[in-house]
């Protein structure tokens, strides 16, 4: 998905720059963002999906005609996902892992990027103050030991995605977001595929 939205993105650039104008001109100003989807953890024990959203309130200065660069700040929750011990050649006793959840704030910077007067590129990237809840295993001296976690972590965020812009104030679009986290033992990096809409004031 991360490259067909990749090359989605590079094939609707090359078509339509030679007409890009001032879809940004006046592009100053609050915007407030909404994206959901499906999240994904493909690591270790973990091959699993959840729905996942995302909430970013962000001001944009305009850099160029139709080019605006920003700040934001905003909220994530990326789901729960269940490890499958199956995977393991010995796994341990105990039944299933306690499913493991990844949370938090973000702070970092954004930009939109109008192709034509309508489409446009995005893009984002930043901090990401992440809670992480679950269970992981530990070996020493040959025994398996269950661990519960709960704590925070410090790591980033980024994220691209493509967009049609209905008015100067209002669009949708399609994102692909990556996060990473880990602490004390888990080591999570779920991306989240989504559906974007964007106010702008």
């Amino acid at each position: 998905m991360r490259n067909t939205l990749m090359a989605l993105a590079v094939l609707v650039g090359l078509s339509a720059i030679p007409v890009a104008s001032h879809a940004a001109d006046d592009q100053d100003g609050f915007f407030v963002n909404g994206s959901i989807g499906r999240t994904k953890l493909d690591k270790g024990i973990y091959d699993d999906t959840d729905t996942g959203y995302i909430v970013n309130l962000g001001y944009r200065w305009a850099v160029a005609p139709n080019f605006a660069l920003g700040a934001e700040a905003g909220y994530t929750d990326l789901g729960k996902w269940s490890g499958d011990l199956a995977l393991l050649s010995d796994p341990p006793e105990g039944g299933p892992l306690r499913a493991s959840a990844l949370k938090g704030w973000t702070v970092g910077a954004n930009a939109h990027w109008n192709l034509t007067d309508n489409w446009y590129l995005s893009g984002r990237a930043g901090l990401f103050r992440a809670n992480l809840k679950g269970e992981y295993l530990t070996v020493a001296s040959g025994t398996v030991d269950r661990v519960r976690v709960d704590d925070t972590s410090n790591k980033w965020y980024a994220g691209a995605g493509v967009g049609y812009d209905f008015t100067r104030n209002f669009g949708v679009g399609i994102s692909y977001d990556y996060y990473r986290a880990d602490r004390n033992g888990p080591k999570f990096d779920p991306n989240l595929v989504s559906v974007t809409a964007e106010a702008r004031f």
